[in-house]
């Protein structure tokens, strides 16, 4: 049977998250198609067909950009069944988690999130799935015949090699009440490089000592193509917006790479970050909790190491 895959994006360009989704489903060893709502533009398609997909449907119906969860999860119901797919993949977020759920219902099919590995076949389907903020891991059988898999971040390098997909316009016919309810507002966060989506993140704590030097962490993200981000303390003191909190109430991340600095590593925040590939801590205190979970550390001052490192990184580039 086909897998198919949810594709979400922003502004019309395909989610990294999502790729590793189109990926995942290669990896699975069927047949992949995935479906797109909304505005996406059609070049994004190609990098949908490289990551592994032979064809995409497309309902370019404009209610879809707000992203309402029943009119997602209506269309996706149909492209499931359109394509005769057994297998649901999609990257674990925010409206993947809530489409998903519904999907589960309409599809009677066994969900399983967060899931960090390929399923093993060899009794049944069993899924690897990360559990307690990324502190342990479970597996999980899925009984249905029908399966949803939402993918974490980062769980399968992004395939590149796949060749151009058909592309497909679905029509489906979406009614008002299909739009019970009404986004009437967004607020989004700024940047170059937003935190959900990042391949890097640096992020700051208080051994900034105040809004007046995150230039230093500015800089240094500038120079990496990385987003930015704080401890919950800085958000709290309102050194940086809330959209920069990165933690167990925050952002939940998991960049290939993650540099704190001046960040002590409370337990909240490593919650947070722990599926980093990997972490980078910069602190001047030799005895901050985050050194345990670092893979590299910088013993040193921040107003010292980071200019020295920015500048190294602008060489080499």
């Amino acid at each position: 049977m086909k897998t198919l895959v949810y594709i979400e994006h922003d502004g019309g360009a395909v989610k990294k998250s999502s790729l590793e989704a189109v990926s995942y489903a290669f990896a699975l060893g069927s047949e992949v198609a995935a479906v797109g709502l909304g505005n996406i533009d059609p070049g994004e398609w190609a990098k949908v067909g490289a990551a592994g997909a032979t064809k995409v449907l497309h309902v370019g119906d404009d209610r879809l950009d707000a992203g309402n969860i029943q009119a997602h999860a209506k269309v996706v119901a149909q492209a499931f069944e359109k394509v005769g797919a057994g297998t649901l993949v999609l990257a674990k977020s925010s409206l993947g988690d809530a489409v998903a759920a519904r999907l589960a219902i309409r599809l009677d099919a066994g969900l399983a999130s967060n899931v960090v590995a390929l399923p093993s076949t060899e009794n049944g389907f069993v899924v690897k799935r990360s559990i307690f903020t990324g502190k342990a891991f479970a597996e999980s059988s899925i009984l249905k015949e029908k399966k949803i898999l939402a993918i974490k971040k980062n769980t399968l390098e992004i395939k590149t090699d796949g060749s151009e997909p058909e592309v497909e316009a679905l029509e489906i016919s979406l009614v008002d009440a299909d739009f019970t309810y009404q986004i009437t507002g967004t607020e989004k966060a700024e940047g170059d490089v937003l935190l959900p989506e990042a391949d890097i993140v640096v992020s700051g704590g208080r051994g900034l000592k105040g809004p007046e030097n995150w230039g230093i962490i500015e800089d240094l993200a500038k120079a990496l193509g990385a987003a930015t981000g704080c401890s919950k303390p800085v958000s709290d003191m309102e050194w940086r917006p809330h959209h920069e909190h990165v933690g167990q109430t925050g952002v939940k991340v998991a960049p290939t790479l993650y540099i704190a600095v001046g960040i002590s590593g409370a337990i909240q925040h490593l919650a947070g970050v722990n599926s980093s590939k990997y972490i980078v801590v910069i602190n001047k205190d030799p005895e901050a909790p985050f050194f345990k979970a670092a893979d590299y550390g910088i013993v040193g001052d921040a107003f010292e190491v980071l200019p020295k490192l920015t500048d190294a990184i602008k060489a080499i580039k």
